[in-house]
């Protein structure tokens, strides 16, 4: 008999697949928007900073945007090394066939290369997981890991469940048996996005981790809870309304608001020193010294107005710019 993991589907999973592949479409369009390939280095980034940090990685987005051009920084070497070995795995990440056990064990020891004694392999010994109160999980004897993991797998690869609901189930399995020494956390977040990429390739951009990090103490209780109750649903309502939040994030955030410091963004940057020199500006003039159109230019005031970044004081006419974050 064929191995089926134990969790239920609640109304409340049904509804929220509803409402992402809804968005996720919305989603989409904003990426096809001027400003979507910058917006995807910059949910790489927080994808990366954010499933490390989890962890207890230290580095600070800034630190992990600097590896990821190469740049030299002061920091742990074993915290720069975790960074530049899941930029490698993040980028290989779509050559992975997310139904390959041998895949996932490649990208194990890419994620872990030069932090672990034998990258890409099953654990040996057993394991532990240390909650608050003591020993939350002890997972299965080393010995099982393999057939646990093929029977993953070949679940992964016949169930004619909805990619939303198996890469959840997959992800929650896979925390359960905790099939390698270290790197679990990172590989299961990686492998559920690498199985709902396989749905829909736009999820390789969006950075669920860092919403995971934002909600890391629910993100466990649910884990916990899953395991106390035998029922996975639990995970699975939550990492949806994980999708939910981290979906309407990005539709609703203006890249702005993550590089209005950097030199990439130089029309934004632009726009805010000809406001800072003269504040009663006007939108034919900006547009002049910009070199863009009267439109490029109301878009992008329009972006920084819906920020909160610069507040417009009086009329058109006779009116003036205010900039609101003292830091631009």
């Amino acid at each position: 008999m064929s191995y089926e993991p134990p969790f239920k589907i609640t109304s409340k999973a049904i509804n929220l697949i509803s409402q992402i592949s809804a968005d996720i479409e919305r989603f989409k369009i904003r990426l096809e928007q001027e400003d979507g390939v910058r917006l995807r280095k910059i949910n790489r980034m927080k994808t990366i900073q954010g499933s490390l940090a989890i962890e207890g990685n230290t580095l600070t987005e800034e630190q992990v945007t600097a590896l990821i051009e190469g740049k030299h920084i002061i920091a742990p070497i074993r915290e720069v090394q975790e960074v530049k070995n899941a930029i490698k795995v993040y980028e290989k990440c779509m050559s992975f066939d997310p139904y390959n056990e041998k895949d996932l064990l490649k990208a194990h020891g890419i994620l872990t290369m030069g932090l672990l004694d034998n990258p890409g392999h099953f654990r040996k010994g057993g394991v532990c997981i240390a909650g608050k109160n003591g020993i939350s999980h002890i997972a299965p004897p080393a010995d099982r890991v393999p057939f646990l993991m093929s029977d993953l797998f070949d679940w992964l690869r016949t169930s004619d469940y909805h990619p939303l609901i198996k890469s959840c189930v997959f992800h929650y399995e896979f925390e359960f048996i905790h099939p390698f020494e270290d790197g679990n956390g990172r590989m299961g977040r990686l492998w559920h996005s690498r199985i709902l990429a396989d749905w829909n390739s736009i999820f390789i951009h969006l950075p669920i981790e860092n919403m995971i990090l934002k909600n890391q103490t629910a993100y466990y209780k649910a884990l916990e809870k899953s395991t106390d109750e035998n029922d996975s649903g639990i995970f699975i309502d939550f990492m949806l309304e994980i999708i939910v939040k981290t979906i309407k994030n990005n539709r609703k955030k203006v890249t702005v608001n993550d590089t209005v410091n950097d030199t990439v963004n130089d029309t934004v940057n632009l726009i805010l020193k000809y406001l800072k020199e003269n504040p009663e500006i006007s939108y034919e003039q900006l547009a002049e010294k910009l070199g863009k159109s009267r439109v490029t230019v109301s878009r992008k005031i329009s972006e920084l107005k819906k920020a909160g970044i610069i507040k417009r004081i009086g009329a058109d006419k006779n009116g003036y710019w205010q900039i609101l974050d003292e830091k631009l």
